[in-house]
């Protein structure tokens, strides 16, 4: 064990001396996390299962009562309100850098008075097409205006005059009809923002960086005759593989750990409540991982062939696992095949510990699949790994 342990420790020492590996493991997450989250939505998780989004307010003069009774509603919908001016387009809120604060409600002058009199006054949504809470944003902004238009007709048909006084006992009065939805058991939504970003991320990223860099490694040691050197060392065949698929699943350990943290202390994520759980299953991916470059290590002679097969793998298998969308807004076919694979496995853990909060108990199949793929790969990696 001491022998594997030094050829561990050594190993992770040069990948970290090296431009290309803390690129991959430092930088390139935090970018991914950065541009993806912000773009499918930067969405956070608050309190008790509740979602907060933002949606910057602009709000006309003389706006009157009608426009904090819309905002009571829009809250109601899940927004967290910041009033600013909205851009005249979101084409130049990107020119001015300030894209990531939107969704943008523009309410107009008058707004009150404009509706009191029968006029059919203008609330602009504005919001980026390519966020995939944008058909969501324009659901809940329409709902709300069109719950102040009809708590205004029924104070009118009551015979009252249009009031904030009006408004607050229409509010107390009894409902003789009341719709309550809520989920049967844990929080369900579909994770959405960074909060599907930074675990799809982390899982691509340890394919990536473990199937091309710690591969390429082997096969260079394999042809400068590093390799040989060792086998005709004191130490033992198997000492010195465990050492080389050590120092591969340490890469990606701290490669995991350092995305973790730039995910909770740059981006806000929560990790939920069973922290401990989260952390065996990115263990668990990393060892498997870690066995499946050990295979390919041995299979394969050449570095081209290393890169092309570790960076297509990782991406057609983070495509199809859940790690560049929710796997819930995919094609059928592709939910169907997704616990069929590697990927798939690590991101349903991470969103039944994290996203749906479903307790550590949910995690225990992934966790228990990919040891036992990690041992099975490893069994036939070392079989198979080659000295020369």
């Amino acid at each position: 064990m001491r022998n594997a342990l030094f050829i561990a420790v050594a190993d992770l020492r040069l990948s970290l001396r090296q431009r290309e590996t803390l690129l991959w493991v430092f930088l390139m997450p935090a970018v991914f996390f950065y541009f993806i989250g912000s773009i499918t939505g930067g969405s956070k998780i608050r309190g008790e299962g509740e979602r907060r989004d933002p949606l910057v307010l602009e709000v006309g003069p003389d706006a009157g009562f009608l426009e904090p009774e819309l905002e009571r509603r829009l809250e109601a919908a899940g927004y967290e309100l910041a009033h600013g001016t909205a851009p005249a387009t979101v084409e130049d809120a990107e020119a001015a850098g300030d894209a990531g604060r939107g969704p943008w409600l523009r309410v107009p002058a008058g707004f009150t008075d404009a509706v009191l009199a029968g006029e059919r006054p203008t609330v602009t949504l504005l919001r980026r097409e390519a966020s995939l809470m944008g058909d969501y944003d324009r659901f809940r902004a329409g709902r709300a205006v069109y719950e102040t238009v009809a708590d205004l007709v029924a104070t009118a048909a009551d015979g009252r005059a249009p009031s904030p006084a009006a408004f607050a006992e229409l509010r107390e009065l009894p409902r003789s009809l009341a719709v309550v939805a809520r989920p049967a058991g844990k929080r369900r939504t579909i994770p959405s923002g960074f909060e599907q970003t930074v675990p799809g991320t982390m899982v691509m990223f340890t394919l990536i960086v473990l199937l091309t860099r710690d591969v390429v490694a082997t096969i260079v040691e394999r042809r400068e005759g590093l390799l040989r050197r060792l086998a005709s060392s004191p130490m033992r065949r198997g000492e010195i593989v465990l050492g080389k698929w050590a120092g591969s699943l340490a890469l990606g350990i701290v490669q995991l750990a350092v995305a973790m943290a730039i995910g909770t202390f740059a981006f806000g994520m929560d990790w939920g409540p069973d922290l401990p759980m989260v952390a065996l299953v990115l263990v668990a991916w990393a060892s498997f991982v870690a066995s499946l470059g050990l295979v390919l290590g041995s299979l394969l002679d050449v570095e081209g062939q290393a890169v092309a097969v570790g960076v297509l793998s990782a991406n057609v298998l983070a495509a199809l696992g859940g790690c560049w969308w929710p796997i819930e807004v995919a094609p059928g076919w592709m939910q169907h095949l997704q616990p069929w694979l590697p990927t798939g496995w690590a991101m349903a853990a991470l969103h039944d510990l994290v996203s749906f909060q479903s307790g550590p108990a949910s995690a225990i199949g992934p966790v228990v699949t990919m040891f036992a793929g990690a041992l099975v790969l490893g069994a036939v990696g070392a079989r198979r790994f080659r000295f020369h």
